[in-house]
């Protein structure tokens, strides 16, 4: 059976040599005879406050295969959030209950809620077979209406949502979701989406199985006549914003902050998210759905306490004393590589590796779309972007800002991708000042004022900021400082442009910018962000958002692109619409070539790997794991598999 039904699933070459395989998924015939549950639960049972066992899971639960071992009831999981607003440090840990999931590896979509899946030949039609006798966390069961509810009811309203998030909409259309029997859904888009599973399996992808229809449907005026007299009893301004507050959304607070609301998830709130708030406490969901390999039910761990620190230098000191048992969050930067090493005794803990999903530590994004004429028509100039990659000491940069941890990198899939990219990834990588400078006065700047730096054709001094935001990157920053320095070298002024969050993106928004980092994407999930290989992102394709906002409104909005852009964003669609793996790298290929011809970003080097610690007593946790949004570690790793020893 389980061969049946990952046979299914999406499947790429394994990219994460060396990671230990984790949490085998199956479909149990039955429950194992000596299945058991957490000692409290059989209390309750016991007393006639709870449903015994049997009743309380599916008939054909799914089976987890634990990482080391069977695990032993008990304890609490600590973990650390920062600030008011960090919610997605929830999400990663407990919110991961979609239809499909991602293995360990991040190399293949697999079965959760749905235990099996079909598509049509043009991908535009998925049928999924749902577990039969799930139940959310208070006990009632979860069906195909569920599903139907939280996109036809919820996602496609209006007044919810601006518009049908992109995971569920194809050509300008919302996909269509019906219901074929209790435990059998069909979602039909307008044409083809192949990548719809592994869209899916990201954390975008859960709004099927968040909105209970039970509960969910008492805040939305189709089911609730009675709405307006409800939204001012709870103080709310708006049956939206009562509906918003009760049953959350994926990426807002208070999703974790309503008690009463059910989920699927292997622990619930008990201590919600809100202002103020010191910690965030959650416990075990008597009803969830999987068991172990002896048919006892998860979760080990009895509840999950996020203590919540305002910042780093805080969740520091309580990882180095031993308060918190798994982290990586926040903590992940290099510069706390060897204080967490040195205090690995002191705090009980092993260090936890995180192989980067992105492909780039450190992407220029040169404004090619540039509202000053002179700027863009340097910007455009591919001999100049090619001559400044090349005035970059790499070299130096990855021994003093990065400890040697990397190499020189431009863009694409990272070296043990299957579709790596040589051209790509590697050209323009040496450091040549000699021939930098040869071609920046082929280029027309070889005139310079009186303190060396060069000067454009009218003569101004090619001059240009580059924006960084220091709270998010700090490495980046160093990084651009010394790249200032060398830029310097070759006759280039540059200004290292350090700015808040809010206003990096309000430049971006409004093509106000000259230059940009950013960490490029692409990594391990080139399909799923490819923004470096042509202006996919209305964001994040820093080097001509004009043109990215041309492609996603198709051509209503924005500044059409050149003919080489337009081919790339041709060859994509044509690339997501294409089932077929090899078919659909082929394709990819054929970007990869354009991109690299094309030369448009300037990359300084490879994604350094993450770290972060576990504590001693914490088992069956991998200890080399994906670092990713798309793979929302560690979620995918399953810590309702987790076990403290004693």
């Amino acid at each position: 059976m389980r061969d049946e039904i990952l046979s299914r699933g999406v499947t790429r070459r394994a990219v994460l040599g060396g990671m230990a395989g984790v949490a085998a998924l199956s479909i149990a015939g039955r429950v194992a005879a000596a299945g058991g549950e957490a000692p409290a639960l059989a209390q309750l049972a016991k007393d006639g406050k709870l449903p015994p066992l049997a009743e309380r899971l599916p008939k054909k639960p799914m089976v987890v295969t634990p990482l080391e071992k069977v695990g032993t009831y008990g304890g609490t999981l600590r973990r650390g959030l920062r600030g008011s607003s960090d919610h997605n440090g929830i999400l990663r840990m407990v919110g991961n209950q979609s239809l499909v999931r991602w293995n360990l590896e991040f190399t293949q979509v697999v079965p959760n809620l749905a235990e099996r899946w079909e598509i049509n030949d043009d991908a535009s039609q998925f049928t999924f077979h749902l577990i039969e006798g799930v139940r959310w966390s208070d006990g009632h069961p979860f069906t195909a209406d569920d599903i139907v509810f939280a996109i036809e009811d919820c996602v496609k309203n209006s007044e919810l949502y601006s518009s049908t998030p992109a995971q569920l909409s194809v050509a300008g259309k919302a996909v269509n979701v019906e219901k074929i029997d209790d435990f059998t859904v069909k979602f039909t888009f307008a044409a083809a989406n192949a990548l719809y599973l592994e869209n899916l399996a990201t954390p975008l992808g859960q709004h099927p199985t968040l909105f209970p229809k039970h509960y969910c449907s008492q805040f939305l005026p189709k089911y609730n006549p009675n709405i307006a007299e409800d939204v001012t009893k709870a103080g709310a301004g708006s049956w939206t914003d009562l509906f918003r507050a009760r049953c959350g959304d994926i990426e807002i607070p208070s999703r974790w902050g309503n008690p009463a609301k059910p989920t699927l998830d292997p622990w619930v709130v008990k201590e919600p998210y809100s202002g103020g708030a010191t910690r965030v406490v959650m416990t075990r969901n008597p009803y969830f759905w999987q068991v172990d390999t002896q048919g006892n039910q998860l979760p080990y761990v009895d509840e999950i306490n996020f203590s919540i620190s305002q910042d780093v230098e805080s969740l520091m000191l309580n990882v180095i004393s031993g308060k918190i048992d798994i982290q990586e969050r926040h903590i992940s930067v290099l510069s706390n590589k060897p204080t967490l090493s040195q205090n690995m005794d002191k705090g009980d803990y092993r260090l936890l590796s995180l192989v980067p999903s992105a492909s780039q530590q450190c992407q220029i994004y040169f404004n090619m779309t540039h509202k000053d004429p002179a700027l863009r028509k340097m910007f455009v100039d591919k001999s100049f972007r090619q001559a400044l990659s090349l005035g970059i000491n790499r070299l130096e940069l990855i021994d003093i800002v990065y400890f040697g941890q990397s190499e020189g990198y431009q863009a694409g899939p990272r070296p043990e991708h299957p579709w790596y990219h040589d051209k790509l990834a590697r050209q323009f990588t040496e450091y040549d000042p000699d021939k930098a400078g040869a071609m920046l006065d082929q280029a027309g700047y070889d005139k310079k004022d009186g303190n060396g730096f060069r000067l454009r054709p009218d003569g101004q001094k090619v001059f240009f900021t580059v924006d960084v935001i220091p709270t998010l990157y700090p490495d980046l920053v160093d990084a651009l400082e010394l790249v200032k320095a060398h830029w310097a070298q070759i006759g280039i002024d540059m200004k290292v442009n350090t700015i808040e969050r809010a206003l990096y993106y309000t430049r971006g928004d409004d093509n106000a910018h000259d230059a940009a980092v950013w960490p490029g994407p692409g990594g391990l999930d080139p399909m799923l962000d490819p923004r470096d290989f042509f202006a996919f992102h209305p964001q994040g394709s820093r080097y001509a958002i004009p043109w990215s906002l041309w492609y996603t409104s198709n051509g209503a909005r924005g500044e059409e692109p050149p003919e080489s852009q337009k081919t790339r964003m041709k060859l994509f669609d044509g690339a997501r619409s294409t089932a077929d793996l090899d078919k659909r790298g082929a394709i990819m290929k054929q970007i990869f070539d354009i991109a690299a011809d094309e030369f448009e970003t300037v990359g300084l080097c490879l994604a350094v790997g993450g770290f972060g610690i576990i504590r001693n007593n914490l088992r069956n946790v991998p200890e080399k794991q994906p670092d990713s949004w798309s793979w929302p570690n560690p979620g995918p790793a399953l810590p309702q598999q987790f076990s403290f020893t004693s």
